[in-house]
């Protein structure tokens, strides 16, 4: 199976939509291009390109690298590939921490049911998974990210709901944060697409 994408060309058009969200100063480096690849062709759900890379297309992406190294700009960058009914929002995972401390337990039902009024839950790219805290809600400590991703493991079972993350967190890293319940989900939930630990920091 041939895969029917001109890779470079869209990489090409990536760098330039980047240029417009990010600045001029926005460039994809070559040495990211096999991780770029595979998110192109996840997106683009180019199966040929994605059985060769071992990707599942049913499961979401778990994206992890070392700070600095891209992440949250290539998955934003991403929305822009995606067809229509695939399409995500990505949400600060530190944000929902804040709105938990506002809004208390409907926030976990708000990212992973969805919201009351909506028929279907959406899929979201919870982005820097690891940057919010276990937080308090009238006296009662609560692990946020670990309730909502369990919830939404349920629903990837029974519903197909797709979820992406972005971390700078190792595998071991997530289960002590999260524990192994989380951690053995997210293999089932997500495609594992990792930076090497010493990719280039963008941000200097």
């Amino acid at each position: 199976m041939q895969s029917h994408y001109s890779y470079t060309e869209v990489i090409a058009w990536l760098e330039k939509k980047g240029n417009e969200l990010n600045g001029n100063h926005f460039k994809i480096l070559e040495s990211d291009y096999p991780i770029i690849y595979k998110l192109i062709a996840y997106f683009l759900k180019d199966e040929a390109t994605c059985f060769q890379y071992g990707i599942n297309l049913n499961k979401g992406i778990l994206l992890s690298g070392p700070i600095g190294c891209g992440k949250t700009s290539l998955m934003n960058l991403m929305k822009y590939l995606t067809l229509t009914e695939h399409k995500f929002s990505v949400k600060p995972c530190r944000d929902i921490s804040f709105e938990f401390i506002q809004d208390g337990y409907q926030i976990i039902h708000k990212y992973s049911k969805g919201k009351l009024y909506e028929s279907e839950p959406k899929t979201i790219c919870f982005d820097d998974l690891g940057t919010e805290n276990n937080l308090k809600y009238y006296g009662n400590e609560c692990n946020v990210m670990a309730e909502i991703l369990l919830s939404r493991y349920d629903l990837f079972i029974s519903k197909k709901l797709q979820t992406h993350i972005t971390t700078n967190l190792s595998a071991t890293e997530i289960e002590k944060n999260y524990g192994n319940r989380v951690r053995s989900r997210l293999r089932e939930l997500c495609n594992l697409i990792a930076f090497e630990n010493l990719a280039k920091d963008k941000r200097k």
